[in-house]
């Protein structure tokens, strides 16, 4: 059994530490109970669109960017992983690979750390920077401490075997990353991932912006765009 075969088998999300769903009120979040207050329908079309590529082309990890910054992805990843985690037999993790600019653990009022640079500069292990985040199939993991050079630690060999452990035990694994405009961590990531979904802004995304980002990210990887900031039904 490999390595990455026996820290993947170790992996057991019953007992993975939980924490309670207390979302930052700053956020609007997926939530079933108040759904005319919440995207909770836009989301659920966004899930169940997404639902039909992962049967035709098998995907599991898919990774959520932008242009630029300031165009939503994080809370369109926290959103979409809300959405996934309430079908049954889905656990559903979300991972902030923003390891510049993270904000995950805002979101979901979690400690930064341990969290995923914790975990691939072997100061943590795997279940101890993985959270379980409230009585669903919602698991978060942090970006963890900061660090000077994102990109080289994304580079790690130890990140694609990180990748390939978390999609053999999570039914879906979304991926927060970096915009494209920014740095060059997203376009290293979207190799890793099956696929990748494009966060714009309307009247901000500008239209040759977002033609560089789907270029740069490969028009076969692109699994579609969402688009915030629309007025709501």
């Amino acid at each position: 059994m490999t390595a990455s075969a026996t820290k993947a088998a170790a992996l057991n999300l019953d007992l993975l530490r939980t924490v309670p769903f207390r979302p930052s009120p700053n956020t609007v979040l997926v939530d079933p109970l108040r759904p005319l207050e919440t995207p909770s329908e836009e989301f659920g079309t966004l899930r169940t669109n997404l639902a039909q590529l992962k049967a035709e082309r098998n995907i599991r990890t898919v990774l959520i960017t932008s242009p630029s910054g300031g165009e939503g992805k994080s809370f369109a990843a926290a959103n979409l992983a809300l959405a996934e985690a309430q079908l049954a037999n889905n656990p559903t993790l979300v991972c902030d690979f923003d390891l510049r600019r993270s904000s995950l653990h805002r979101i979901f009022q979690l400690d930064r750390s341990p969290g995923l640079t914790d975990y691939l500069l072997g100061r943590a292990e795997l279940p101890e920077v993985i959270q379980k985040v409230g009585a669903g199939s919602l698991f978060v993991m942090t970006a963890g401490a900061p660090v000077v050079s994102p990109l080289e630690l994304l580079h790690l060999d130890e990140t694609r075997r990180l990748i390939e452990i978390l999609s053999s035990r999570f039914r879906t694994v979304i991926l927060d990353s970096p915009p494209l405009g920014s740095a060059s961590d997203a376009n290293l990531l979207a190799t890793l991932a099956d696929g990748a979904l494009l966060v714009t802004r309307l009247g901000a995304t500008r239209v040759d912006a977002m033609g560089l980002a789907i270029q740069s990210l490969g028009q076969n990887n692109v699994l579609g765009i969402i688009a915030n900031g629309g007025p709501r039904p």
